[in-house]
């Protein structure tokens, strides 16, 4: 912009913590009176005071996000349980439902739901481990033979014995597939599972011991990959709830500073023309008019919460030195009138520092490239009114 103001916005920490919570909570009733409690800690008068209400904040909305993170992974394993159709086998805790509880309820629930959730992961490993085992041994006998583990042929003088070596030797090498198969994550996509399950049914072609080790080692390799590309998986889902927890906190901040400034400059009796609620659309620029200003207006702009830019603009070229000088009247009437949003901003924890500023009269107004919506403008005073109402 060729003349005006631009300044660089801070939020204050309760301000940060509110909004947190205020997402978390998903606007219930919870949320109005922590959120109330976190904004008061902006007028203490004392500095203790102030920095105890902010530290019993964060210890609230620290809990509040471990509750958040435990309620995704029981819905996480609810769906892994139910592709690999354990429902009735493996139980899950249930999910927590915020209400006001105190932040040591919710650490508690936190603590005693990670034991259940590890017990219950476990489970469903063991589960799935139980699924492939089944299905390699009930192979045709041509398959796994009886043999197996045992070695050579048995000699005539071990006849008696040779129903329980045929029943031990598939026996065990099913339980120690079964132990490998149960380090498997439930997770694992269905390709990474199949992989596994393909190599498991190795054992289905196998004579001797050593070959079904080297059977068994493939499995063991196969589930060292698929865990390892889980756990790849795990990460990149971590980091994509982490950009959107990011992207999300960062329009809450930018819709509050920009309800903040519409509020400000209407008590002051401006009215704002675009209207905030459609920023998205008009690219962050709103319009701040003024009924005593025919001529006259306020483009301002907030980009992402941090910095916002202002300036006046003529509504008709000036034409003598009367219009020149009742522009230098109004940009001073708009300089003391944002330094007094300036303060009024402050009071509710946006903090400001005028980083550039034209002087009025310094420089000629530019003119508006497009004539004032006067049907805009009292659209936008009816809506003021029905908002007040």
């Amino acid at each position: 912009m060729s003349t005006g103001v631009e300044a660089d916005i801070a939020l204050d920490a309760a301000v940060v913590l509110t909004l947190g919570m205020n997402r978390v909570l998903g606007g219930t009733a919870g949320l109005a009176g922590r959120g109330a409690e976190v904004l008061a800690a902006l007028a203490a008068e004392r500095a203790e005071a102030r920095s105890a209400a902010l530290a019993e904040a964060e210890t609230y909305e620290r809990a509040l996000r471990e509750v958040v993170e435990r309620n995704a992974r029981i819905a996480a394993l609810a769906g892994t349980r139910e592709k690999v159709h354990a429902e009735n086998a493996v139980a899950l805790p249930s999910p927590l439902v915020l209400a006001d509880q105190a932040p040591d309820e919710l650490t508690d629930w936190c603590a005693a739901t990670d034991a259940a959730l590890d017990e219950s992961e476990r489970r469903l490993s063991e589960h799935l481990a139980a699924q492939v085992s089944a299905r390699v041994f009930t192979a045709p006998a041509e398959g796994l033979r009886a043999d197996i583990g045992q070695g050579a042929s048995p000699s005539p003088l071990h006849a008696e014995h040779r129903a329980e070596r045929s029943a031990a030797g598939p026996a065990e090498a099913r339980k120690k597939l079964e132990r490998v198969l149960a380090r498997l994550l439930p997770d694992a996509p269905e390709d990474e599972r199949r992989a596994v399950a393909d190599a498991a049914a190795l054992l289905t072609g196998v004579g001797t011991a050593e070959e079904a080790e080297t059977a068994i080692t493939e499995v063991r390799l196969r589930i060292q990959e698929a865990n390892r590309r889980t756990e790849e998986q795990r990460a990149e889902d971590r980091r994509r709830a982490q950009e959107r927890e990011a992207a999300e906190q960062a329009e809450a901040e930018r819709r509050y500073v920009l309800g903040s400034i519409t509020s400000a400059f209407e008590e002051m009796g401006y009215e704002v023309d675009a209207g905030f609620e459609t920023l998205t659309a008009d690219d962050g620029a709103v319009v701040l008019t003024k009924g005593a200003w025919p001529d006259h207006s306020v483009k301002m702009r907030v980009d992402d919460a941090s910095q916002v830019r202002a300036a006046m603009v003529r509504e008709r070229p000036a034409e003598s030195e009367d219009d020149r000088r009742v522009d230098a009247e109004r940009e001073r009437e708009w300089c003391d009138a944002f330094e007094a949003a300036r303060a009024r901003l402050a009071g509710a924890g946006i903090r400001s520092g005028v980083t550039w500023r034209l002087d009025p009269g310094v420089r000629e107004l530019p003119v508006s490239p497009g004539a004032r919506q006067t049907g805009a403008r009292s659209g936008r005073r009816e809506h003021r009114r029905e908002r007040e109402k």
